[in-house]
């Protein structure tokens, strides 16, 4: 029998009905966050058969329709286009797409769950992927035999295949120069065709409140609890504190629809785009969700259920089920359970370390030789977004290298070939892209006219032009591993890890990425590496010298009162983490005092930018 002494040296042995599969526990206690545009776009493919979560993009359904052309012809499936003529096409492409997806992670997870564990190694990887504390393992540790073959095999579960879309990337399109009704913009038709996918899993909403999108949710049943409390497709909040938390909650929950998971994110220490809060730090956010959680749960589902009786729609028996989850910057086995343990989370989402395991995302070889060798000088938040948000990237990416050499040339910015971003009116009523060639010969013939000092020029100049084409840059990758076709979009690649790449510096295995995660080894060969909460910190400490730096004799007093209420949140935070650090007995016990020291230096900077701040003449 394959590695008995695996399966049955465990502990107390968890409640289990072998004649049903568990509801709400999930095989694992991470999940693979989204991750630009196509390097999670088949990740489920790839990790959804061993039980893990992941999110795929649904930005792009132009790259959809090519991986969905790639796929069939890979597993000898028809393949029929759906061309840009079709009247619904974006949203068929994205129903198509994942469809076939979970068709086909369902297929591999079916084979591997009726192999047998002497000959499939695969079940043999499936089990040893999972964590000591796995309840499959727990009940098979009483079981012996055929006894435990059966248990596992009705109870192995598939990972989720989640989605994302950007409230906000929600573009107006046109046919034949007329606008569209808003159910053909960008994100609605990403919502719709998800809700007619045959998947029943998540919808992550990140970058907040769209209110004309959340009312489009009220359009599809399946977004709606039945009476046993399921929801065929859930929805989940990225949210970056409590406030935002409640807000879109109570607005959802208002159409009687039901907010399952809260995804707290880190402000700064994430990949992607960077949704700086107000001086709030992680720390006393999650405690504040851990403090309030039963509080906001039974409230929303107040809120929910006279929304669901008001539109004759069944009412759950029992109160919805809400999980509390977090990411940004977690990088070791210690800060995960840390996390689990003293914030009550249900999960840990761990991204950028994935961008170095092939088997989990897709990534070209030249880039991830990159990410290998990236320390904390080249990995920067930048104003490169056509959005207007800060972004993560890394210095030196081959889509800055392209954009650059368009500069040199005196034909800055980009062709727009997918305009998915195209949402700036500065110029007409047709929505442009701020990275496109058409905008940025628009705005530097505008700054020509303006006749400004030379410094001031040029300033305002590589303003306009830094901005980058990132809805093309964040999906070559897929084109480049997979063979597809380039032309007209170039070859640079967009890439948008978060500060934590610069302490893995080795590419990993998805079983070695896994042994990481639940502290079975240590992938990561620095030791120099801060933790995670100190990290993010220090990162708001540079975002907030940074701002002082924009405080000027013009600065109006509203200025000043933000950046002293930001202040004041950072010091309220530092006193957390303080009393935090100084009363934990376990957790961090080795590098408690380089944590304290860090608090200390922390408190005396902002003292610092306290003083500088009240010393600053502002223009009432």
């Amino acid at each position: 029998m394959f590695e008995a002494f695996y399966l049955s040296y465990l502990c107390a042995p968890a409640k289990i009905n072998l004649s049903g599969r568990f509801a709400m526990i999930k095989a694992h206690s991470f999940h693979i966050p989204v991750m630009g545009i196509a390097f999670t776009l088949d990740t489920p493919l790839k990790v959804a058969p061993f039980g893990i979560d992941s999110v795929i993009s649904l930005i792009d359904d132009i790259l959809m329709e090519q991986m969905r052309k790639k796929y069939c012809q890979e597993f000898n499936l028809d393949y029929y286009e759906i061309s840009s003529k079709t009247e619904d096409f974006r949203a068929e492409r994205i129903t198509a797409y994942l469809n076939l997806i979970n068709d086909l992670a369902q297929m591999k997870f079916e084979s591997i769950r009726m192999a047998g564990i002497e000959t499939g190694n695969e079940i043999k990887k499936y089990l040893k992927m999972l964590p000591d504390t796995s309840a499959i393992l727990k009940a098979m540790q009483k079981l012996s035999g055929d006894e435990q073959i059966q248990c596992l095999k009705e109870n192995m579960q598939m990972g989720s295949i989640d989605v994302n879309i950007m409230t906000k990337v929600d573009k107006e399109n046109y046919q034949n120069k007329i606008k569209l009704p808003a159910e053909f913009n960008d994100a609605h038709a990403a919502l719709r065709g998800y809700a007619k996918s045959n998947l029943t899993s998540s919808l992550v909403f990140s970058a907040g409140l769209n209110p004309r999108l959340y009312s489009y949710i009220e359009q599809f049943d399946d977004f709606f609890p039945n009476r046993k409390g399921e929801i065929r497709k859930k929805i989940i909040l990225k949210v970056s504190d409590y406030r935002s938390a409640f807000i879109q909650g109570k607005f959802l929950a208002n159409k009687g629809i039901w907010v399952s998971e809260f995804r707290i994110e880190s402000g700064l220490n994430c990949g992607g785009h960077a949704f700086a809060t107000d001086g709030y730090l992680m720390g006393p956010i999650l405690a504040e969700f851990r403090d309030k959680r039963e509080e906001l749960r039974d409230a929303l589902y107040e809120i929910c259920s006279k929304a669901l009786i008001a539109k004759n729609r069944e009412l759950p028996d029992n109160t919805l089920n809400m999980r509390v989850t977090a990411q940004g910057g977690v990088g070791t086995a210690e800060e995960h359970e840390f996390l689990l343990e003293h914030y009550k989370l249900d999960s840990i989402g761990w991204g950028t370390p994935f961008l170095l395991v092939p088997e989990a995302t897709t990534v070209d070889q030249e880039t991830r030789n990159q990410l290998l060798a990236a320390k904390e000088k080249d990995l920067y938040v930048s104003n490169i977004s056509p959005l207007g948000v800060p972004f993560n990237t890394l210095k030196g990416n081959t889509k800055d290298i392209e954009k650059q050499s368009l500069i040199d040339k005196g034909r800055p910015g980009s062709s727009c070939q997918k305009k998915f971003v195209s949402l700036n009116k500065e110029f007409g009523d047709k929505s442009i892209c701020t990275a496109s060639r058409v905008y940025q010969h628009l705005k530097i013939t505008e700054l020509k006219e303006q006749d400004l000092p030379l410094d001031k020029h040029n300033l305002a100049y590589n303003k306009i032009v830094e901005k980058a084409c990132i809805c093309v840059g964040l999906g070559t990758s897929s084109l480049l591993v997979n063979d597809l076709e380039t032309r007209g979009l170039g070859t640079g690649v967009s890439i948008c890890p978060g500060p934590n790449m610069a302490y893995f510096s080795k590419e990993l295995s998805l079983e070695e990425m896994l042994e990481h995660i639940y502290g079975k080894s240590n992938s990561m060969l620095r030791k120099d590496r801060p933790n995670f909460l100190m990290k993010e910190l220090k990162l708001y400490l540079i975002f907030l010298k940074n701002k002082l730096a924009e405080v000027d004799d013009s600065s109006n007093a509203k200025q000043v009162k933000y950046l002293t209420t930001f202040i004041l949140t950072m010091n309220n935070g530092v006193d957390y983490y303080t009393s935090l650090f100084e009363n934990l007995n376990d957790a961090f016990a080795s590098s408690k005092n380089m944590i304290l020291e860090d608090l200390r230096n922390a408190r005396q900077q902002l003292e610092v930018f306290a003083n500088q701040l009240q010393a600053q003449p502002v223009e009432m």
